[in-house]
């Protein structure tokens, strides 16, 4: 089941979803609107590598916009801090961007119970298009969820204070390690 806005209004005051800096304005009939920081991330190479820590540098979006180029990945992130308790959060990009080519996720946009944090976008575009800090750029909205479940606590992308690049070589360094003790 998908929440209602007023649902997500009472889930903030029962502290089991948490979203800073709040405002009324971005609620929505079943989703919460969530807004772009001025800081993106992009790598250095175009050629990326997912068994390294590859090479990435920052940079804040001028007040007067930033032009995004196909054929690259921009990560950036949420300027709203996340938290949810009890419910599986998810995130998808607004119809109005949509509209325009952009898209605010490859594959991250689905959450787990439990984390808390800022959501780093994977920002990519069908044409170039000029992008600005702080514009209402994609949508949270949550499920229930049922049955037993265990929270997301200590993953490597919980309790995040940025954008955030992939850090999928870890995954290659803990199937080393337990390739090793066999």
């Amino acid at each position: 089941m998908i929440l209602s806005g007023v649902e997500i209004e009472n889930e903030i005051a029962k502290g089991n979803v948490v979203i800073t800096p709040f405002d009324k304005s971005q609620l929505n009939p079943n989703s919460y609107n969530l807004r772009l920081h001025n800081e993106l991330l992009v790598y250095d190479d175009l050629q990326i590598d997912m068994k390294k820590a590859n090479a990435f540098h920052m940079f804040e979006i001028p007040e007067d916009g930033f032009l995004l180029e196909p054929g690259r990945v921009y990560l950036g992130r949420t300027f709203e801090f996340t938290e949810t308790k009890t419910l599986v959060p998810m995130l998808e990009g607004r119809s109005s961007v949509g509209r325009l080519g952009l898209s605010i996720h490859i594959t991250a946009g689905f959450g787990d119970v439990g984390f808390r944090g800022y959501w780093t976008l994977e920002l990519h575009c069908i044409q170039p298009i000029k992008i600005y800090p702080f514009v209402e750029i994609c949508q949270i909205y949550y499920h229930t969820i049922e049955g037993e479940y265990f929270p997301y606590k200590s993953g490597k992308y919980q309790n995040n204070t940025g954008v955030q690049p992939s850090m999928m070589y870890l995954d290659f360094e803990k199937i080393k390690k337990q390739d090793s003790l066999e």
